[in-house]
């Protein structure tokens, strides 16, 4: 080859080294070793695979990293590939699925190119992992194993790894898997920060959950924050009570902070959806009843969702007529469903007071006519005291059968042996819608109303009248002579 041959074949080879970066940096890809790209297969010949990633120059990767164990394809011409760039040249850039082979060199060409390669856990040692690559023994330590499970649940399955260190001649092998993932966090999350921005909402699987909230995958490798007050519009306890471990969930983004320990996303699952409270006027206003569920429960009362992300308060006082509840879990549970009554809505501040108790009805409405004086009723013993005996009427409405009134029975023994839950027979004595209290007397007892306080003052005046002017008492006997005495007088004057 002569001088000019050889300058000119140099130049060509430098111009189609230019053109080959000029359309890395036309593409917005600038390929190296160690890279992972995507690509799509255009032709399986012999032993190469031909894969386009976008550039002029086409990717070669071996036939064998899509043969599976029985030697048959797993892949043809038009599916997606994703491999690593292990080499480029103007030519050509080699591909490969994974580092494979046997040797010093292969694996000091996979540490130099950091290529990942495949390995599998043997065992445990002391800290770490022993692994086995391309038949080599290699030492993973503990902290860069980033699998599910820990010790002995991690052996004997196969992961890729990135080795960190080749010495002696491959007598001292370190690896991480721990390397790998992170590079390919970091390689998705710039995919991610380059498409997403603050306002924006995406879909994510929900990885795990904390007390603080619920951490959403955007991306392998890639997650955000949830915080609990971003879960949802009510009140939540825990982030488990409103999503579940892999649940696919629509979020809005909050912000994307960079901070020492790395990039933070902040995400919202309510406001994704939108506020519930937005144009309520319509559906909400004081007077409404509406069936709710509960949704939980408090020392002072009990939080029903009578629409979607839209909770109001029941009170303790607000939930039963006729008797004081001390506890919510006197008279509900969580997941139950009741009507409640619209007491009070407030717009601006989203508060709701509800009430169970006037969703049912007032049951003392019409006390005076289901339970006029002189009704004979059938009750239910609640209970027995010093002031007599507590009979329940109806739902939520009591009456007293007096101990006097026991006591003066004829039947009193029979009455004092009933139960709570026995079924007594009595007769309404005395009505009081204002107090709310019956008086009641057995059955078969006479009436015996007590005196009015004018009628009794009336009685006791005439009584000291009528004392007042009896006549005197006669005198006392005389004997015989006195009375003879009395006689001859009594001739005398006459």
């Amino acid at each position: 080859m002569t001088e000019e041959q050889h300058m000119h074949t140099q130049d060509d080879s430098e111009d189609f080294a230019a053109l080959f970066e000029q359309q890395n940096a036309v593409s917005g890809q600038r390929l190296e070793p160690g890279q992972k790209v995507s690509g799509t297969i255009i032709e399986i010949t012999g032993d190469n695979v031909f894969v386009d990633v976008g550039l002029k120059v086409d990717g070669v990767m071996d036939r064998k990293d899509i043969l599976d164990a029985e030697g048959n394809e797993q892949k043809k011409p038009g599916d997606t590939i994703e491999a690593w760039v292990v080499s480029k040249t103007p030519q050509e850039i080699r591909l490969s699925l994974s580092m494979s082979g046997s040797g010093v060199a292969a694996l000091e060409e996979a540490c130099a190119a950091k290529i990942p390669v495949e390995g599998r856990v043997t065992g445990t040692c002391k800290g770490g992992y022993s692994v086995e690559i391309m038949g080599k023994r290699a030492f993973c330590p503990g902290s860069q194993m980033e699998v599910l499970g820990q010790g002995e649940e991690v052996a004997g399955r196969t992961v890729q790894f990135l080795i960190t260190r080749v010495e002696n001649n491959g007598r001292n092998i370190v690896v991480s898997h721990r390397a790998l993932i992170d590079r390919e966090r970091a390689e998705n999350l710039d995919k991610v920060l380059a498409n997403l921005h603050e306002g924006d909402t995406v879909d994510g699987k929900v990885t795990r959950l904390a007390p603080f909230g619920a951490f959403v995958e955007l991306a392998p490798g890639v997650e955000g924050l949830v915080h609990i007050s971003e879960l949802a519009w009510s009140r939540v306890g825990q982030p488990e009570e409103v999503v579940n471990v892999g649940e696919v969930v629509h979020v809005k983004v909050l912000g994307i902070n960079q901070t020492d320990k790395g990039t933070k996303i902040s995400l919202s699952r309510k406001q994704a959806s939108g506020d519930p409270w937005d144009n309520l006027e319509d559906q909400l206003s004081a007077g409404k009843i509406l069936e709710g569920k509960v949704v939980r429960l408090m020392p002072f009362g009990a939080f029903v969702e009578v629409l979607p992300g839209v909770e109001g308060m029941v009170h303790v006082s607000e939930m039963a007529w006729g008797r004081r509840v001390h506890r919510p879990e006197e008279i509900v549970q969580p997941g139950d469903t009741v009507q409640v009554k619209i007491l009070d809505i407030n717009m601006a501040t989203h508060r709701l007071s509800l009430s169970m108790r006037d969703a049912e009805g007032d049951p003392w409405a019409d006390c005076a006519e289901r339970f006029a004086v002189g009704t004979q009723v059938t009750g239910t013993v609640e209970s027995q005291s010093s002031f007599g005996i507590f009979v329940n009427l109806a739902p939520a409405i009591t009456g007293l059968l007096p101990a006097q009134a026991v006591k003066n029975a004829k039947n009193h023994t029979e009455l004092l042996a009933k139960a709570p839950g026995d079924s007594i027979n009595v007769v309404v004595q005395r009505l009081d819608l204002d107090a709310r209290k019956i008086s009641l007397l057995p059955e078969g007892a006479k009436e015996s109303q007590p005196q009015h306080p004018k009628e009794h003052r009336e009685n006791k005046e005439n009584n000291e009248r009528k004392q007042n002017t009896k006549p005197a008492a006669e005198p006392a006997s005389l004997g015989i002579l006195g009375q003879a005495l009395q006689k001859a007088l009594e001739k005398k004057r006459s």
